[in-house]
């Protein structure tokens, strides 16, 4: 190879190094912006967490996509959204995250969120369910599933999933506390119901009674007189 060929090499070596640049993560705009948001959450900055996850979305999302950045910055979006309040968005924005990754249990953990913050206690249920059969260990969806269960009136249910978080995790205070609560409610459940069958059961027995006495009480009529 002579000087003339070597140099005509590396000129074209030189110009495509320039010319393509290197792409990585750390690079990524969308990437950059993620990392703020997260870091604005650490310091309960949730305006500015959203300020920066709305950024990521509106930025070229591909390396994110080819992870989990992009399923992460929908669920932290929802997250945030809940935590100000705007529940319907963070519905909106759970739901939509959830059609790009269906099998995700965060996302239908937060989902279920956003509908315990709006009072949907049922649905938050179902929604912290699919969660937890996404990931069977995964303990704050068993958690919240027995929170919310408490909250639609099914202590019963509440109990069978707090128990499960518990072995899971036999230290976890969340899953002990809320599994006494729910074992206290599921037992006044029974009281009060078992009260309410022994008055209406008393009222039945009472009623027989009086009926049967004023049957009893009753003079026997008279025939009718010939003429």
């Amino acid at each position: 190879m002579n000087m003339q060929q070597f140099l005509t090499i590396l000129a074209l070596v030189t110009m495509a190094a320039i010319c393509i640049q290197p792409v990585s993560a750390g690079d990524d705009e969308a990437t950059t912006y993620y990392n703020i948001g997260q870091q604005a959450i650490a310091n309960g900055a949730y305006e500015k967490a959203l300020e920066y996850f709305d950024k990521v979305l509106a930025s070229n999302t591909t390396l994110l996509g080819m992870g989990d950045g992009l399923m992460y910055t929908y669920k932290d979006k929802s997250g945030v959204l809940t935590e100000l309040g705007r529940y319907d968005d963070a519905l909106k924005t759970a739901n939509d995250g959830i059609v790009l990754y269906p099998k995700s249990a965060g996302l239908w953990n937060n989902k279920g969120y956003a509908l315990y913050k709006m009072g949907k206690y049922s649905d938050a249920a179902d929604a912290y369910t699919k969660s937890v059969e996404l990931d069977p260990t995964y303990i704050k969806g068993w958690i919240n599933k027995g929170n919310a269960l408490v909250k639609a009136g099914r202590s019963s249910d509440a109990v069978a999933a707090y128990s499960k978080a518990l072995e899971l995790d036999p230290r976890n205070t969340d899953a002990t506390a809320g599994l006494a609560d729910a074992k206290k409610s599921a037992d006044s459940t029974l009281i009060f119901y078992g009260l309410i069958a022994v008055i209406a059961i008393g009222a039945i027995i009472l009623f027989v009674r009086v009926r049967n006495g004023k049957e009893e009480a009753k003079p026997a009529g008279k025939g009718k007189e010939k003429k």
